[in-house]
């Protein structure tokens, strides 16, 4: 299980041009590697998420840039946080995340929800649906994708998808861990609790009721006869660290201009990230710690592109989670 993991949400970076992109990308990554972090994670989507910028702003596609990430790294484990199931068909998903197993050394952890941007989907002609649509494909996808990788040839017949004695051959060169991602008590947890290895809280932290969830969990999982120390919980965390107050004021601030944000934004940034120098997020993440989960998902979604962020991070987180 990844104690530590690095997510790299946004591509849109001050005084970067789209050609050096990904070579942004590829530092961070490996700065996050080199710093102690043990898995590295991209979103997949393909419009950039209200909050952090607008559509239209650059989007790498997500297993695409793990794919090329695993080689420029060597020991990180590479997932998406999180793969929106209704954007592919569950056998090609289980085929695209064994061929990121081959092509990293055995490092794919396949991270998976139910997807859930509407403008996404609509925009681009993906099938969105209800609610309860959306959840059960992912169970489908589970019933698909989970045997898959694990050596057996599953047939399902579903009122989503469909499969007969579908073959996974390579098999994984690693036991490829399943995370789902989200908080819902009803549908999310039960399904962690019956497909997966490691459960993903989202919301950042805020306003989380975590050992709820950690409760919820632990009743799924004696409902259905699985043992609860099999899953590990993590919680994404969203952050900005720098080594002073005056450093973060600029750095939050160039990330503003550079997507074109007016007055305020930066006091909005602060209150919805944990914030500050190594002494006042370590505090925030030590809390965090505490609180039950087995490890953090964290972002730097205004500065993890300046050197030396993200290895800071990695320090200060180290120390929280003791």
């Amino acid at each position: 299980m990844a104690r530590l993991s690095y997510q790299i949400p946004n591509f849109t970076y001050p005084d970067t041009a789209p050609a050096d992109l990904f070579a942004t990308v590829v530092a961070q990554a490996t700065e996050a590697e080199a710093s102690g972090f043990d898995r590295v994670m991209v979103m997949d989507h393909f419009y950039q998420l209200p909050g952090i910028g607008e559509p239209d702003e650059p989007m790498l596609e997500c297993y695409t840039t793990l794919a090329a990430l695993s080689q420029h790294t060597s020991r990180v484990r590479l997932s998406a946080l999180v793969t929106g199931n209704s954007y592919r068909n569950p056998a090609l998903l289980a085929k695209t995340i064994t061929a990121l197993d081959h092509v990293s050394g055995g490092r794919a952890t396949l991270g998976i929800g139910a997807g859930w941007f509407e403008l996404e989907h609509d925009a681009l002609g993906f099938q969105f649906g209800t609610f309860t649509d959306r959840f059960a494909k992912l169970e489908e996808s589970l019933r698909i994708i989970v045997p898959m990788l694990r050596g057996e040839r599953p047939t399902v017949a579903g009122e989503h998808y469909r499969v007969t004695d579908a073959i996974n051959s390579p098999a994984p060169l690693s036991r490829i861990p399943v995370m789902i991602g989200g908080n819902g008590e009803r549908k999310t947890l039960r399904l962690v609790a019956q497909y997966a290895d490691e459960s993903n809280l989202m919301g950042m932290g805020a306003g989380l009721d975590v050992a709820r969830k950690l409760e919820v969990l632990d009743e799924h999982c004696e409902r259905l006869g699985r043992d609860r120390s099999e899953i590990k919980v993590t919680m994404l965390v969203g952050c900005a660290i720098a080594p002073s107050a005056a450093e973060l004021d600029a750095d939050l601030q160039a990330m503003a201009d550079s997507k074109g944000w007016g007055p305020g934004v930066t006091d909005m940034m602060k209150d919805v990230l944990i914030c500050g120098d190594a002494d006042a997020v370590g505090e925030r993440l030590s809390q965090l710690g505490s609180s039950g989960i087995d490890g953090l998902v964290m972002n730097l979604p205004a500065n993890g592109h300046i050197p030396g962020r993200v290895a800071l991070l990695g320090k200060v987180a180290d120390a929280a989670l003791g």
